[in-house]
């Protein structure tokens, strides 16, 4: 129960990599409050769904004020939440471009701008960005989505000095998954699962839980002298 008598925010914790994260911080201990707009996929006594669009930065301070309003305060904040719109650069829209941003990263700041300094006024917490290898090395037609999720490892580094130069041990660091597989992966080919597989030193595809995994050290005190990190969890991928 490394998780135990916790709160904690998961957005995009209603389906793949966040509903697996919030599935386990709740069955490690923690109270559980999904910000998503879909609806869960699973259920659990100890997690509760608030629909929240994370571009609507006015909508997340009244979230915010939700859960503290409730809880009184927010010990882990997983900031999931994400959407793509591939196309090469040159065929890339301005709606395209917008509404990734929008989500994947500005999504992030709005919500954070808030529980980062109750994080502080409450004496610590753990903030876990979900980046990408895309973030850490790029990929063709995905201009947008390796921006944003390059701009959370940015965000990572600032964040965790901005929230700790009090001396508080608010905690933030990213976490970089390879190839999973979730529900997008499994309408690609066979062939190509193959051919991605064969990118990573393991010679497999990660699984969601794995990267819950990951996300439950970083929120647990196992992990109390990590902070400004980016853990890769990609099989040793070669790109």
């Amino acid at each position: 129960m490394k998780l135990l008598n916790k709160v904690a925010v998961v957005t995009g914790g209603a389906k793949g990599i966040g509903g697996e994260i919030a599935k386990l911080f709740a069955l490690e201990g923690a109270k559980v409050i999904v910000a998503d707009m879909g609806e869960l996929s699973f259920r659990l006594d100890n997690v509760e769904l608030i629909s929240l669009n994370v571009a609507d930065s006015a909508a997340c301070k009244v979230f915010f004020d939700q859960v503290i309003a409730k809880y009184g305060r927010i010990d882990v904040l997983v900031n999931n939440a994400g959407i793509t719109r591939d196309a090469m650069t040159k065929k890339m829209t301005d709606e395209q471009w917008d509404a990734v941003i929008n989500v994947n990263l500005k999504g992030v700041f709005n919500l954070t701008r808030y529980v980062g300094p109750k994080m502080e006024e409450n004496g610590g917490g753990s903030i876990i960005n979900i980046s990408s290898v895309v973030g850490l090395f790029g990929n063709i037609g995905q201009a947008n989505y390796a921006a944003t999720k390059a701009g959370l490892l940015g965000l990572t580094m600032t964040w965790a000095k901005e929230f700790a130069r009090k001396g508080v041990p608010v905690r933030c660091n990213a976490i970089a998954p390879g190839y999973i597989m979730t529900d997008i992966l499994k309408t690609v080919p066979e062939e190509l699962l193959q051919q991605f597989a064969k990118l990573t030193m393991l010679g497999r595809l990660g699984q969601p839980d794995e990267i819950a995994k990951a996300a439950l050290f970083l929120a647990s005190d196992d992990s109390s002298y990590i902070t400004g990190q980016t853990l890769s969890v990609n099989g040793g991928m070669r790109l």
